[in-house]
Order: structure tokens, then sequence, then C-alpha cells
């Protein structure tokens, strides 16, 4: 199954340590390789992982393939489950194929991909961005089942030239089947499917909003997972995928029903997340710099804390921002060494000690809003953040855990 698309904007973490900061100092660390299983390589720049359940499905692969093949080639013995599990890398690699298809379109629209994970029930191109308009929408999710179907002719093709009943055709047969399952599961027209991101490129384009297409796509989607929760047992249990017909009952009966759960859970609970990211972005752009910047008084390095507290609190500011004699900012007093700093201590501690020297990442226009500010927030992680004009002039100081809060009241928001 495929899941390619927005994977979202990085959460907020708990408490006021800005995402990305040690908690203990509030300085930048660096930033964490996208995690998610083994690493297999970097195609395109993008890393490739294969996740701990992605092993677990080989293996059921494997079981299951190679049962088949003692009824086709039971002269191979044992080493059927050799080439069975040839079969499960060699599928998962088609899923791959469909995976960088997405990643390739996405690159081309310049949008970022994080990563692309390989894992229970197939691939995952976390593209961290949404396409700007209902025509790029639609190819970035058609590529996919499109390379998956090309792949099932190309594997038809080959069967052509290898004897049937033989290692050769057997595997050939089975990818090229598995490969056009898989493009025709995505093209189903429910978010997270293919087929959804397709379905709502088009009532995007129809109605002019891409929320109405998120909405429509993920209800879809929902009943697809209904469908797929009771259907699914009925059709392998009454012939219809091509087996026997056979009475309701057994272990064969709880596997179906245990697979189509799993399958619709997964198609649901993705259809939720569209939805819900899709409506958190109606709201990403109240998430503006000059609304949740607190004011701050300039104070030089040399000035003790509880004299810079002081003309704060003259002034109704929440901030400091330390200067030089000319008044060009040069750091940012943490608020949370601030807190560590002991009152009968602060007369005798310089501002200068508590400060964040500042970095061209963490100056930050006032008016920057929306998924802007926060790819800037997370192009540079701080606590605090020196919020100025466009003259250059100080407006304030910008702290991680106001965007935090901000972004948490967003969420809880009706409909988000």
């Amino acid at each position: 199954m495929d899941d390619s698309g927005d994977s979202g904007r990085p959460q907020p973490g708990a408490g006021g340590t800005a995402p990305g900061t040690d908690p203990d100092n509030g300085k930048p660390k660096r930033p964490a390789e996208p995690g998610g299983g083994l690493l297999m390589g970097r195609p395109f720049g993008v890393p490739v992982y294969v996740a701990p359940s992605w092993f677990v499905v080989a293996a059921l692969i494997t079981w299951v393939f190679g049962g088949q093949l003692d009824r086709v080639l039971p002269e191979l013995g044992a080493a059927r489950y050799l080439v069975a599990l040839f079969f499960a890398i060699a599928f998962y690699a088609s899923v791959l194929v469909h995976e960088l298809a997405h990643t390739v379109a996405a690159l081309r629209y310049k949008l970022p991909v994080r990563r692309i994970q390989l894992q229970f029930f197939g691939g995952v191109s976390e593209i961290e961005k949404e396409s700007e308009t209902p025509g790029r929408e639609f190819v970035l999710a058609f590529v996919g089942p499109l390379l998956s179907l090309v792949l099932g002719g190309v594997f038809y093709g080959a069967m052509q030239f290898v004897e049937p009943g033989t290692v050769p055709g057997v595997l050939l047969a089975g990818l090229m089947i598995s490969n056009l399952i898989v493009a025709a599961f995505n093209l189903l027209p429910g978010l997270p499917l293919d087929g959804g991101r397709m379905l709502r490129a088009v009532v995007w384009k129809i109605t002019g909003k891409p929320m109405s297409g998120t909405i429509a796509a993920a209800w879809v989607g929902r009943g697809l997972a209904v469908v797929v929760l009771v259907g699914l047992p009925l059709l392998t249990h009454t012939g219809a995928l091509g087996g026997t017909a056979q009475d309701i009952g057994g272990v064969e009966t709880v596997m179906d029903a245990l697979l189509a759960a799993i399958l619709a859970g997964i198609i649901w609970t993705g259809a939720g997340n569209s939805l819900r990211v899709a409506r958190l972005r109606e709201h990403l752009p109240d998430l503006r710099a000059r609304t949740l910047t607190r004011r701050a008084v300039p104070v030089e390095s040399a000035t003790p804390l509880s004299e810079a507290l002081r003309r704060a609190n003259e002034a109704g500011a929440r901030a400091l921002v330390v200067v030089d004699g000319q008044g060009n900012p040069k750091g940012v007093v943490r608020e949370a060494a601030i807190v560590g700093v002991p009152e009968h201590r602060r007369p005798w501690v310089a501002v200068s000690g508590l400060a964040q020297d500042l970095t061209d990442g963490m100056r930050i226009p006032a008016e920057l809003a929306g998924e802007a500010l926060l790819d800037r927030l997370k192009a540079t992680p701080a606590t605090e953040y020196l919020v100025v004009e466009e003259t250059g002039e100080i407006y304030g100081v910008l702290s991680t855990a106001d965007v935090e809060r901000a972004f948490v009241k967003a969420m809880a928001r009706p409909g988000a």
C-alpha cells in the first residue's frame, strides 16, 4: 500500500523546550537524521529505510509463496523457500520503484521529500509540502500506480521468453500479478491511497478549494475502509478472488478477517490523518511572528540580570535583547537561563552569560507566518528568536514555547 503525501508538520514538543534543542542549556543540537528502520541507500538524495515490520511481512510472503511453489514445482524441495524469499525481495523492490516515482515527481516540483520507508503493507514517500496546484497533485499521485502498471507489463513481456511452469516463469507471473494488484489497490479513490489523492485533485480543481477535495477523498477513504473490512472476507470465501467457495469458519476465515481488519484500520486511520492535517493547514496562517512576539528591551552585555529585569518590568516587556554600544543586537537572553538563576544571585550575574549569540537564521522577519514561519524555525532550532522589521529595527523576541502553544491551540479548534 502506498501512503505518499504530506507527512506533515513537525509536532511541537512538550513544555517550553524548542524542538531540536538541548533541554539542559537550550542550545541547538544538530538535526537528527530521519530514522525509521534500516537505511538502505539514498537514491536522488532521499534516504530509503526498511522498517522492522517489513521483515515480518517478508517472512510471511516467503512462507505463503513457498507453499504455493510446493504445489507447482514440488521438485524444488526446501529450495522453494529461497525462491520465495527472492520473490519477496523482488516484490518490495517493485514497491520501491513505485515510491521512487512519487519522489522523482515531487523533486521535479521542488517539493522536499523527507524519506521513503518500506513497511508492513507497502511503502511511504514522506513529502513535506503540499502541491501548489491540483494538476500537480494529480500527477504526483498518479505516477506511482502508473509505474506499477508499467512494471506489470514488463514482467508480462518477460514471461513470453521463458517456459511456463519453471522457476523463472512462476516468479515473473507472481511479480506481474502483484504489481497489477498494487496498482489497482492504490487507484481506489479514497485517502490515503494514490487514487484518493487523485480524487482530491479533481474535487480541488472543480471547487477551487483544496480543503473540499480533502474532505471528499477522506470520507470516501473511510467508506473504503468499511468495504474492505466487510467485503474482503466475503470475497475470499465466495471464490470471487480466484479461490473456491468455502464455509465460513476455521483458521483461514480468522486470518482473512484479521487481514481485512488491518487493511481497513490503515485506510481509516490514514484518511483521518489526511483530514486532520488539511484542517490544521487552514489554521496555520494564524501563526504570525508579529502577533506571537514578546515585547523586548535592549540591554548591554555587562548589565546585571536584576537591573535588566527591572527595566523589562517597567516597560511591560517579557524578553531581553543584548546589544552593543551602538544598539546593534548581539544575542537573545534565554528564558530558561533566567529561571535557573536564583533571585539573590541576579545582581551579580551579567546578561551576557545568559544570552544565546544571534545567527542569521535566528533573525525572523515580523511578517513571517504559517508554514514559512515553521520552516524557518525548523531550519534553525533555538528557544528564542529575534524578530525584526523590514528596516532591521528590533520588534521583539519570539519564543518557541509561544509558537508551540499557538500550534496546539490551532489543533484543538473544532474541526481540526
